[in-house]
């Protein structure tokens, strides 16, 4: 070993291992590293500190630890000396974390062996520091997110491959920086790849965008938010008034647990009515088109007349039919005519038609039903439609031949007029699987549909594109569905929903979590709050990136699911600035601290503060 070497050593290092607990070591430092700084060559370098690294070497094995804490102890062996400073009447001692180890000279997380007392520690050279922060496996693609936040100018970046083919969660309080996060990291990734063709081809991002932060919906400017427009397919879904709607496939909307949770129909009753309703295939051929609804609606009346079912019902079918559907044209016209005109003759329990009677009047009204009815248009019969008309049929066909409980299913029919409405703002169903509308990046806004269609829709378009992902079984095509806001669907607490809906949309979502990986599907999702989150959705995140948090069960919850996060990182949570955070994970070979990097003008999310002064001045 030449001089220079000795010199360095005796710079760098700055203690011995005294005590070894499992994971934890504590370290007693050398009375004269005691300082802030060391000098070493002419430069001033960082000592040793809460939250940095040491190095102990035990014989050719490099292990690498993070410093939790320092205590003091007084030196009592030495009490009796002439001290000439202050600092040498203490003994400084380190709490230490293992992390991991050099192999060659490349940086492995994980315990190898643990060191033995008396093993000497030093601080880290710059090779080695960067070694412990190169976060690239070899073949993959380089990112570049932002620096770290206590060595100033130290970029840091992450593999393409270990990032983004995982599960992301994004976690801070409101105004601590996760959407600026969010759009960082896909507006980075998709700034490198947007112009490869393979890319596009096999690459798919669907945003559920809850309070419009990831849209520009000034019509002056172009849409750049993340990525220019040219790349990106936006739904801007209203259910104050018509606007964009989403396109959802039959076999999405035919699923009987969907609807009988959309329409909170009880389980004992009203669920095994839905499904005869929309299952009955006698509907099936004749629903589509207007000959064929009028002869549905011809033949509920003409069971009625057998059935000799009183006047109020055939009055209040018709004007259920009347009430769902404003296209159907003429229908009030019959409505009236049948509360003059329709009599019922009871000594010979017959219906008749007008101030005529006869003893075949029975087959005369018919014909007179049968003619009226003939007047009835619709046009444009869409398919949301054709399933809230079966409900309708199905109910008073049931009413009049079945005897049905009307108690038990006319709740049922109350509520569905205005969730179907809704529905129909938001969605439509095309006649075939219309994928020619996607693009790379797309954005379903939430901002403008009522509460109830915010915990709808997102669970209705995951499990259609999952589901898609899933049948079409191609490795090369790969899924990405971001949630921002999450804790709005992902709760695992909620009073203003049936545990019934509650347990469906956790089960889809957690089937997503932890299946979607086999099939090219990976779920990035932000919150404000991961402690409403599902447990299970939080402990199935592969990467972590943890913004400032306050809430002590948000941190506790954060503390439960990531068992690699140090002490000091935990710490770190609640006094984090804006802009900063914690990324742990598979990504990450050790948890850092950073500043995400500044994104574009132009694309980055509309979640900034306002300037109260800006606007009173």
């Amino acid at each position: 070993m030449n001089n220079n070497q000795v010199i360095k050593d005796s710079i760098f290092k700055i203690g011995q291992v005294i005590s070894i607990d499992g994971r934890k070591i504590q370290i007693s430092v050398d009375k004269t590293k005691n300082s802030s700084h060391i000098l070493y060559q002419g430069e001033l370098l960082k000592n040793v500190s809460v939250g940095g690294y040491i190095k102990i070497l035990k014989g050719f094995t490099k292990i690498i630890a993070k410093v939790e804490g320092e205590s003091i102890k007084e030196d009592k062996l030495n009490s009796t000396k002439n001290y000439k400073s202050d600092k040498d009447k203490i003994n400084r001692i380190l709490n230490v974390s293992l992390l991991g180890f050099f192999k060659g000279k490349k940086f492995e997380r994980g315990i190898k062996e643990l060191p033995l007392v008396y093993n000497e520690c030093y601080l880290l050279e710059n090779e080695e520091f960067n070694q412990v922060h190169n976060f690239i496996k070899d073949g993959d693609d380089e990112l570049e997110i932002g620096s770290l936040s206590l060595e100033r100018g130290q970029s840091i970046s992450f593999g393409t491959n270990s990032l983004f083919a995982s599960h992301i969660g994004i976690f801070g309080n409101t105004g601590s920086g996760k959407s600026y996060t969010l759009a960082k990291l896909y507006n980075t990734l998709l700034s490198n790849y947007k112009n490869n063709d393979k890319f596009r081809e096999n690459a798919k991002y669907y945003l559920f965008d809850f309070n419009g932060e990831y849209l520009n919906t000034n019509s002056n400017e172009e849409d750049r938010v993340i990525i220019e427009s040219t790349f990106k397919q936006t739904y801007n879904l209203s259910t104050s008034s018509p606007n964009d709607r989403f396109p959802i496939l039959k076999k999405e909307i035919n699923d009987i647990s969907f609807w009988s949770i959309f329409l909170e129909s009880t389980e004992k009753t009203q669920t095994p009515f839905l499904k005869r309703a929309i299952k009955n295939k006698f509907y099936d051929n004749r629903i589509h088109n207007i000959d064929g609804v009028r002869f549905l609606i011809i033949q509920n009346l003409k069971k009625m007349i057998e059935k000799k079912i009183t006047k109020g019902i055939i009055l209040e079918f018709l004007d259920a039919l009347d009430n769902s559907f404003d296209n159907l044209v003429n229908l009030n016209e019959i409505i009236y005519d049948f509360e003059s005109s329709l009599k019922f003759h009871s000594m010979s329990d017959t219906y008749y038609y007008g101030s005529y009677y006869a003893n075949n009047q029975v087959e005369d009204f018919e014909r007179v039903v049968y003619n009226k009815v003939n007047n009835i248009e619709w046009n444009n019969i869409n398919y949301l439609e054709t399933i809230k008309l079966r409900i309708i049929l199905n109910y008073y066909f049931e009413v009049t031949v079945h005897n049905l409980n009307s108690e038990h299913i006319s709740p049922l029919l109350k509520r569905a007029n205005k969730k179907f409405d809704d529905l129909e703002k938001v969605i439509f169903i095309p006649e075939r699987d219309e994928g020619s509308n996607e693009n790379i990046w797309n954005v379903i806004s939430l901002k403008n549909v009522n509460i109830e269609m915010k915990k709808v829709l997102p669970l209705l378009i995951a499990k259609q594109i999952y589901d898609k992902q899933k049948k079409l079984g191609d490795k090369t095509k790969y899924l990405n569905i971001i949630v921002d806001e999450a804790h709005n669907i992902m709760s695992k607490n909620s009073d203003r929903e049936s545990e019934t809906w509650k347990d469906y949309r956790l089960e889809t979502f957690e089937e997503i979590i932890k299946e979607g990986r086999k099939f090219g599907v990976f779920l990035t999702i932000a919150s404000q709050r991961p402690s409403d989150i599902s447990s299970t959705i939080l402990s199935q995140l592969h990467n972590y990136f943890l913004h400032r948090l306050i809430n002590n069960n948000d941190i506790l919850a954060v503390e439960k699911t990531i068992s690699y996060l140090d002490k000091v990182s935990f710490d770190y949570l609640p006094i984090l600035p804006t802009g900063s955070c914690i990324v742990a994970g598979l990504s990450a070979q050790v948890p850092v601290v950073i500043d995400i990097g500044k994104i574009d003008y132009g694309f980055e999310p509309k979640s900034e503060t306002m300037v109260l002064t800006d606007n009173w001045n």
